[in-house]
């Protein structure tokens, strides 16, 4: 009996052995400027970035300030058991982690445990959302992500080792009032089921510049075309082709922007599931419709989702290519075989990109468990149906932005999946959730994850919720009013339609400003809408304001307040509207209109703006420039410019036009634009007003 009991022991501790990887200490290799991968284990052959497939921008990249591996190598450790695969790395005390995708309560994730899977938002930041990216950003200026397409648990600082190198506190509470149930811990600790994964870090020094470096190996952030950055309503449901005319004419009539129509799912032929195909009785003639838009200078988004019906013609084609399960009756595509890829392609060519249509809109990639299909379902591709719920909206993406990119047409549009990788791509995220300030700290937050949000508008209980809403929307990646199902127009409380009409004009003159911020985005890495924590010299914790680019600070105000509390960087910050010094390095109460959202400038922001218009400008369009510039201090800013539409700009087909603030002889100040010899686009006419609005 003894003799078996040996046998049995050894035998479970060969199954320890062999199931332990002997790779404990990781071998880090730099493989971009700043970054480094180590790979643990046998890792997926799908992970997050092969989904994504971005190439990096290895030129911005080596622009940034590079010193050496930001982390202690030797207090890293990783192993394989079990098919599991767990990482540990180390934290300081007063450390502050950002990320872990997109959350909706909180900016500092450090103590959180998040299973980071995609899912609708249910209001709370568990992991389960839209974006669970597995990236998160130290405020000591490094960052960490895990390329595993699994659901991954974190424990961000949260478990304590009983061979921690700085152990917490031992406290009785029975006689300390310090004594908390959650003590001190000295490390992230994450858990990947599966035999390996992919790890990579980045260095800073920054924070900003792991977000950088982050956006720039994705390639950089998208740059959408002009008109995706104009305002858009969403209509109802069932409106028709005749409804969706009638209401263009009623923003003619209110004098109101408009850019972009987004068309609800009763363009299809049936949905809930879906054919992709025109439902000839409420659109006719598509394309009459979608040319009828176009002379008006807006355009039309299509909503799906990927469940394909049993009524269509898609679905002979892509039965065989789909999972085991349905989903609201129609089948899953399996979008990661290519000849699934071809047979949409084609569909889609056929019906909607040939004849003009802009964008998509793509619903329900992202839950509920009750919804999409489950964890037991299988696909022909042989991934798991775990691996495909973290890439499914992903992939979405990056096939659909692949088709525009084929036809030389940027697109812009929203997607309620996404995850690592997605930096370039042309999507926007939103939900069904609807708590504007947690709408806000998600706008913060993602610009950590690499994604863009929007606190998009639906529906209001009163006049001020409704203008404040909009005001928010208006600075943010996206100026959406999403009306499917109550109808709700940008006037629908007559008591503030000006101030509505006013915050969307205001929109439409940044769009200079705006457009820059994206350029940065796709040529610097820098989000353009981001966490006050990314902002050098910024010593607050806050989650209910942020920065529209450099220069521009946003501070949102909410249905029932008539004050809130700003938090000003390091430098001197004014008064958007009036050009007045308000602070600096400080935390103010300030009071706010009802008519106004609260921006301010930092000293020498210089914000290009252009005179209140109806759409984005056409390629070729010419429009006054008034070039604004605050504080009492020299100071220079680039505008960036191209066609708008097409990715000529790749090719060298855009400007970079020198903006120039100096101060003569009498000390007073003056504005000068250089435009470069090598210019190939310009859309601003050759009569520049240069407006200094603080007074000397």
């Amino acid at each position: 009996m003894m003799n078996h009991r040996k046998m049995f022991f050894l035998a479970m501790l060969f199954c320890v052995v062999v199931n332990a990887s002997a790779q404990s200490i990781p071998e880090w290799k730099m493989i971009h400027p700043g970054v480094w991968k180590a790979v643990i284990g046998k890792a997926d052959a799908m992970t997050l970035l092969s989904v994504a497939d971005a190439r990096p921008n290895l030129q911005a990249m080596s622009k940034l300030p590079s010193k050496s591996f930001p982390l202690p190598k030797g207090e890293i450790s990783m192993t394989v058991v079990d098919h599991k695969t767990y990482l540990r790395f180390p934290l300081e005390k007063g450390e502050q982690l950002y990320g872990f995708g997109l959350n909706f309560k909180n900016v500092n994730q450090r103590g959180k445990i998040f299973n980071l899977h995609v899912d609708h938002y249910d209001g709370q930041d568990n992991g389960r959302t839209h974006a669970p990216v597995p990236f998160y950003v130290s405020s000591n200026g490094y960052g960490v992500l895990i390329d595993a397409a699994r659901y991954i648990t974190v424990y961000a600082g949260s478990g304590v080792r009983t061979d921690a190198k700085n152990p917490p506190e031992l406290m009785d509470r029975n006689t300390n009032k310090k004594w908390s149930a959650h003590p001190y811990s000295d490390a992230v600790e994450i858990l990947v089921p599966a035999d390996g994964a992919s790890i990579y870090v980045f260095e800073g020094p920054t924070p900003m510049q792991v977000v950088q470096r982050y956006n720039l190996m994705n390639g950089g952030g998208y740059l959408p075309p002009k008109w995706g950055l104009g305002f858009t309503q969403r209509v109802p449901t069932l409106y028709s082709q005749s409804d969706i005319l009638k209401e263009v004419q009623q923003f003619k009539e209110h004098a109101f922007p408009l850019d972009f129509i987004g068309v609800e799912p009763g363009w299809q032929s049936m949905a809930y599931p879906c054919t992709f195909e025109w439902d000839k009785t409420r659109f006719p003639a598509p394309q009459a419709f979608i040319d009828s838009l176009s002379r008006q200078g807006i355009r039309a988004n299509l909503w799906l989702n990927p469940y394909v019906s049993p009524v269509g013609t898609l679905y002979p084609k892509l039965k065989p290519l789909s999972g085991s399960h349905t989903v609201w009756n129609g089948i899953v595509p399996d979008i990661t075989i290519p000849k699934t890829q071809q047979i949409l392609k084609e569909h889609f060519f056929k019906l909607h990109l040939q004849l003009g249509v802009s964008g998509y809109k793509m619903d329900e990639t992202d839950g509920y468990d009750s919804w999409l299909w489950p964890d037991v379902a299988t696909f022909p591709s042989g991934f798991s149906a775990e691996q495909m719920r973290q890439v499914y909206g992903l992939k979405m993406q990056q096939m659909t932005a692949g088709w525009f990119r084929e036809m030389n047409k940027r697109t812009y549009g929203l997607t309620r999946a996404s995850n690592a990788g997605a930096s370039g791509m042309p999507y926007v995220i939103y939900n069904d959730y609807y708590d504007h300030k947690d709408f806000i700290t998600a706008l913060v937050n993602s610009s950590f994850a690499g994604v863009l949000w929007t606190p998009e508008v639906r529906a209001s209980k009163t006049a001020e919720e409704w203008v404040r809403r909009i005001q928010s929307v208006c600075f943010s990646p996206m100026a959406m009013l999403n009306a499917w199902a109550d109808g709700t127009k940008p006037w629908s409380f007559p008591e503030v339609e000006k101030a509505v009409q006013d915050v969307a004009q205001l929109r439409m003159q940044l769009l200079p400003y705006i457009y820059n911020c994206f350029a940065q985005y796709h040529f610097e890495g820098k989000p353009p809408f981001r966490a006050m924590q990314l902002v050098d010299g910024f010593r607050f914790s806050t989650k209910d304001q942020y920065m529209m680019g450099d220069h521009i600070l946003v501070a949102p105000m909410f249905a029932g307040e008539k004050t809130r509390t700003v938090y000003f960087p390091e430098g001197k910050w004014y008064d958007f509207y009036t050009g007045d010094f308000v602070g600096e390095n400080q935390s103010l109460v300030i009071t706010a209109s009802l008519e106004k959202i609260p921006l301010f400038v930092r000293e020498g922001g210089i914000i290009p703006m252009v005179p209140p218009h109806f759409h984005a400008p056409a390629p070729g369009e010419k429009l006054a420039l008034e070039i604004r510039h605050y504080g009492k201090m020299p100071a220079s800013a680039e505008l960036y410019d191209d066609d708008g539409v097409s990715f000529d700009y790749e090719k060298g087909m855009n400007s970079k036009t020198k903006l120039v603030v100096s101060k003569n002889e009498k000390g007073e100040l003056k504005g000068n634009l250089i435009r470069s010899s090598t210019e190939k686009v310009f859309s601003y006419k050759d009569e520049v007003v240069w407006k200094f609005m603080t007074k000397q």
